[in-house]
């Protein structure tokens, strides 16, 4: 065992406290179907917020972006400061069309919008996503950080932070998810805080007191926000990222549930919008903490990067500190499992069972629910032990994300913005998007590539697009995203104009109705948070440039 046991009782009182809480708070969760799935619609936008944040910063955060904050530097902090403009694009763009539609689910907004058949493959590919990239990746991460803690073999760590989470998550439904991602939200960033003071700290001790001399001891460029050339240049994050988060940010059932059960229209629009001032603070308190991981133990980590937010744990916190910084890592594991095992059980009740059987009672829909969670969370068990052959744990989330992104994006762009989008072509091009994706991605993952493409001189798996081509997965998923849309657009054209009374429904009229649908009612309305929010992000770039 690696850890004190004073630590120890920290993990494991917190661990048993945030099931209990999870508990409590869904335990009438199961009286209807609403409540069970969406809190009754009664989630202020505070809770929204910090909910949104604890379900997308997992673990696989905390560990990924310090190891590419050591590894790459900080131009890994785009991912996070390029957020907050989707997140507005959320609250500005997506959810009025939630809100006021009172769906449940997406597929069920895709389906006013595209028909049935649509909603089918947009639900059978909501799934997809929270089983291989939300729960299987994540529980990998916190496998890796509680294995270097406790000597479990990586299995028994899984299935012991699987079990837990998957108790209050299936009593409590979404009022349990939301309530405990809450907390843990604020745990994760007090954590994630000490991390970085001690780090900073630790710099004063090697005679490292100022930025000039933390970039002297630092790789070339790793303290620079903008790349020119790689696989994080300027242009591919311009290109790729809006792609990846339009899916992630405004399309995924995991992350957007939040914002379907908030209480008013209001609510929807503010709680992504603070979440967008939240996802500052990642790249302060989880990749710069990379960086200075580098500068004082890259003796220790070597090649190991998906180490060094352990290693800087045990070198740099006190005890019992520690333990709190590691409930800390099993709260972004736990919060972020939660989320995607809930909307999985929405999706599967909601979108598939009542859609099938319309009769189905709300008990029966809960039960349905319950076993769904068990069902997909042993599916994601067993994914999550090939998380090793990623090559590092935040470049193979985002490479899943790269080839399944691009056609729910398509969808929901073209189909929010252009009234002439048509059922067949968003049913076609989720169809053909998903499958070129798959193709895209079996060519470039390890353990399948090398069975198609064979085996380098070193005896690694050959990839068709990283190593033949040398496309990054941002450019992946940008081009992927242009052919999609080519697809969607021509199918479009070729097949009759869609509903007008669905149109006014469901797409906006005009992009300006965005801004200018209502008045302004002053500093608290969601159009001049936007803006603030927007003047601090440039204000940040400038700063890190």
């Amino acid at each position: 065992m690696n850890i004190h046991w004073i630590d120890l009782v920290i993990v494991v009182a917190y661990l048993v406290g945030i099931t209990a809480i999870g508990c409590y708070s869904g335990r009438k969760s199961s009286e209807s179907s609403s409540s069970y799935f969406l809190a009754s619609r009664s989630i202020r936008w505070p809770t929204v917020g910090l909910a949104l944040f604890a379900t997308n910063i997992s673990t696989v955060h905390l560990i990924g972006l310090a190891a590419s904050g050591y590894d790459q530097g900080m131009v890994v902090g785009n991912f996070e400061w390029l957020a907050p403009f989707l997140l507005i694009v959320l609250g500005l763009v997506f959810a009025p069309f939630y809100f006021r539609t009172k769906i449940s689910t997406l597929p069920e907004y895709i389906e006013g919008r595209f028909g049935p058949r649509s909603r089918t493959v947009l639900a059978i590919m909501a799934v997809v996503g929270a089983l291989f990239i939300h729960i299987g990746v994540t529980l990998y991460a916190g496998a890796v950080v509680f294995q270097s803690f406790v000597d479990l073999d990586i299995i028994w760590s899984i299935l012991i932070i699987s079990g837990l989470t998957l108790l209050y998550t299936a009593i409590g439904g979404l009022k349990a998810v939301v309530v405990t991602e809450a907390i843990q939200t604020v745990i994760l960033i007090l954590g994630a805080g000490a991390i970085a003071f001690f780090a900073f700290d630790a710099l004063g001790d090697r005679g490292i007191t100022s930025l000039e001399g933390l970039k002297a001891a630092a790789k070339p460029d790793q303290l620079s926000m903008i790349r020119t050339e790689g696989d994080f240049a300027w242009y591919a994050m311009l290109l790729g990222y809006p792609v990846l988060g339009i899916w992630y940010w405004c399309s995924d059932q995991t992350i957007v549930q939040r914002v379907l059960g908030a209480k008013t229209e209001r609510d929807a629009q503010l709680g992504p919008i603070f979440a967008g001032f939240i996802k500052i603070l990642p790249v302060l308190f989880m990749v710069l903490p990379g960086v200075i991981g580098y500068v004082l133990f890259k003796d220790i980590i070597a090649e190991n990067k998906d180490a060094t937010l352990v290693v800087m744990i045990q070198q740099l916190l006190p005890v019992g500190l520690r333990g709190i910084v590691v409930a800390g890592l099993l709260a972004a594991l736990m919060s972020t499992v939660a989320g995607a095992l809930n909307s999985t059980a929405t999706l599967v009740s909601i979108d598939i069972v009542k859609r099938i059987k319309p009769d189905t009672d709300d008990k029966k829909l809960v039960s349905i629910g319950r076993g769904t969670v068990a069902v997909v969370l042993l599916l994601a068990i067993a994914w999550s032990t090939q998380g090793e052959r990623f090559g590092g744990i935040f470049e193979g989330i985002n490479q899943m994300i790269a080839v399944l992104a691009p056609p729910i994006s398509t969808v929901f762009i073209w189909g929010i913005f252009w009234k002439r989008g048509t059922s067949a072509a968003s049913f076609w091009t989720l169809i053909g998007g998903f499958a070129l994706g798959a193709v895209v991605f079996c060519l470039d993952f390890p353990a399948v590539s090398g069975l198609f493409l064979g085996y380098n001189e070193a005896g690694e798996p050959a990839r068709m697009f990283t190593e033949n081509w040398g496309m990054p997965f941002m450019m992946q998923a940008w081009w992927l995203f242009a052919i999609c849309s080519g697809l969607f657009v021509t199918i479009s054209f070729l097949t009759p104009k869609p509903n007008p009374e669905d149109i006014e429904k469901y797409c906006w009229q005009s992009p300006l109705q965005v801004l200018f649908e209502k008045r302004i009612t002053g500093i608290s309305d969601p159009r001049s948070l936007s803006l603030i929010l927007i003047a601090v992000m440039v204000v940040c770039y400038v700063v890190f440039a």
